[in-house]
């Protein structure tokens, strides 16, 4: 039998070493943040999880146990017969639930028993989640940061992907977040992922950067959507360098229709977004924009967006909040293609090498 614990500073460290990681936690608690690359094995389920703490309360603790312990051994039997049978003798699992108690211990002292060396997380997720929190203010302050800055519609995202594309390090936090950072920004269909998740990803990205290479960020407020950036980050990006991408108004107004595409095929659902703007721009404008978008004259609707909301909040706040951005060096693109920022994208890595 071989069965040992590691703190989570360790399991951090030795992520790699692992066969598989198994977090042994309900599929609710999975959903809401996991450590990287685990696979679910919920010990009890949602609906048994809820079920044993009612009978926790309104009985009393030991017969819980007991009918805890009873499903508990069913689920771990049918995990074992799915996923374990045609493991080799030196399959390395490591397992953890919420505290590192009596869910993953169950399963660890059953697959250790069986001969193979388990290894359990001490402190459980809440222990990860602890050291991740604490873990991101370290790797951001080791990275050399460069600020794609630019008014909306000037294509930050797409020169974004095209840098990684071509090798460059990135870190998309709107693709993290599953959010376009902006009042119009959220995704239809696309929710977004819990702060903790949102944490993890982050830090998950961090981590694989190298040091002495530079890093390509997006200039965000403090908040996607509703998911808040870490502190430590926040206060990096506006510290450093800034790029200043610079697209003609014509050329912007077209990319949003393209990357907004679903508020063209949904004009009521772009009306319907767009009465959150009533309290910054009054309702008279608002209502006054809705009737053009019903009435299929879109373009001009965007172009009054950027002039009348977006341009002036992003001017006073980037001047406000970044440090660096009057001495941005300009950055401008041929037009908005994939190709243009491609051909961008392979100059600004070009200098920084």
């Amino acid at each position: 039998m071989s069965l040992s614990t590691l703190s989570a500073a360790e399991v951090i460290a030795r992520l790699a070493e692992f066969d598989s990681v198994i977090d042994a936690r309900s599929e609710g608690e999975f959903a809401e943040d996991h450590l990287p690359g685990a696979v679910n094995w919920p010990t009890l389920n949602n609906e048994e999880r809820r079920d044993i703490g009612t009978l926790y309360k309104q009985v009393n603790a030991f017969e819980a146990k007991k009918r805890g312990a009873a499903i508990a051994a069913r689920n771990i039997a049918a995990h074992i017969e799915r996923e374990v049978i045609d493991k080799p003798k030196d399959w390395k699992p490591l397992t953890y639930c919420w505290r590192g108690g009596q869910r993953s211990g169950a399963l660890s002292l059953i697959l250790s028993q069986i001969g193979f060396r388990v290894t359990l997380v001490e402190g459980g997720y809440k222990a990860f989640r602890a050291a991740v929190v604490q873990d991101i203010p370290r790797l951001v302050s080791g990275l050399d940061w460069r600020v794609v800055c630019g008014t909306t519609g000037s294509g930050k995202t797409r020169l974004l992907q095209a840098l990684a594309a071509q090798g460059a390090q990135v870190i998309d936090l709107e693709a993290l977040a599953n959010h376009r950072s902006s009042v119009l920004g959220a995704v239809p269909g696309l929710p977004q992922p819990t702060q903790k998740r949102f944490d993890t990803l982050v830090w998950q990205t961090l981590r694989q950067f190298d040091r002495t290479r530079p890093v390509f960020i997006e200039s965000e407020s403090r908040k996607v959507g509703n998911l808040a950036l870490p502190l430590a980050l926040v206060e990096a990006m506006r510290a450093s360098a800034c790029l200043n991408l610079v697209l003609p108004d014509a050329q912007r107004v077209a990319l949003l229709l393209e990357d907004y595409d679903y508020f063209v095929r949904d004009r009521e659902l772009f009306c319907e977004r767009l009465q959150v703007l009533a309290e910054f721009l009054g309702k008279a404008v608002v209502d006054a924009w809705t009737d053009s978008v019903r009435a299929g004259h879109i373009e001009p609707v965007v172009q009054a967006l950027l002039t009348q909301h977006y341009d002036p909040a992003y001017r006073k706040s980037m001047q406000r909040n970044f440090r660096h951005f009057e001495d941005a060096k300009m950055i401008a693109p041929e037009d908005r293609s994939i190709d243009a920022m491609a051909l961008l994208a392979q100059q600004l890595i070009k200098e920084t090498e």
